[in-house]
């Protein structure tokens, strides 16, 4: 009986501490600091919620720019189901998965060198990846400004205006958002 009481008031005082301050502290705090990275990252546009800066989307009109495969399960970038494929490289199931979106890139893009980038035909490990490369982005340049009439040196300067640099060059990757330019391009012919 007598190491009863302690036990039950430390769980007492530690669920308080765990389940009730610290989460609220840490809500608190994040809304405080970052309120946008808190609240999804929401993208809007004209009083709507178009998408969230950190989940991708569908796009698969010609005249739109395509991020990267997901492996999401029912709906491709379903944040619910988020996941890669966890095919191995060694895979025949991936080769050709890879093979046939390949094909139907170059379909899609014919104006395109020929060497496709390799994000745009393999899931990123989330499946939820909202970014692509600039050279991804400048290699379906052809297609937008073919597709949106434009000419491709508009589209290509659209694409240099919404690539990210890294806060050091020596740490991550130059990307683009593919919902953020696609929300540019549409501005620039709305």
């Amino acid at each position: 009986m007598s190491q009863l009481r302690p036990a039950i008031v430390l769980l007492l005082v530690l669920t308080l501490l765990t389940g009730a301050v610290y989460p609220l502290l840490t809500t608190g705090l994040a809304q405080w600091w970052f309120p946008s990275q808190a609240n999804g990252s929401l993208i809007e546009q004209d009083g709507a919620v178009r998408g969230s800066e950190q989940i991708g989307q569908m796009f698969n009109q010609p005249g739109h720019f395509w991020g990267r495969p997901s492996a999401t399960g029912d709906a491709p970038y379903n944040a619910l189901a988020s996941s890669g494929s966890n095919l191995a490289g060694s895979n025949p199931a991936l080769d050709k998965a890879v093979a046939e979106r390949v094909a139907a890139l170059r379909a899609a893009n014919p104006q395109a060198p020929k060497a496709v980038p390799v994000e745009l035909v393999t899931e990123s490990a989330s499946g939820l990846d909202p970014d692509i490369s600039p050279e991804a982005a400048l290699w379906q340049a052809p297609r937008i400004a073919a597709a949106r009439k434009m000419a491709l040196k508009d589209v290509e300067a659209l694409i240099v205006r919404h690539t990210e640099r890294p806060l050091l060059p020596f740490v991550g990757e130059e990307t683009v958002n593919v919902l953020r330019l696609n929300l540019a391009l549409d501005d620039l012919q709305g």
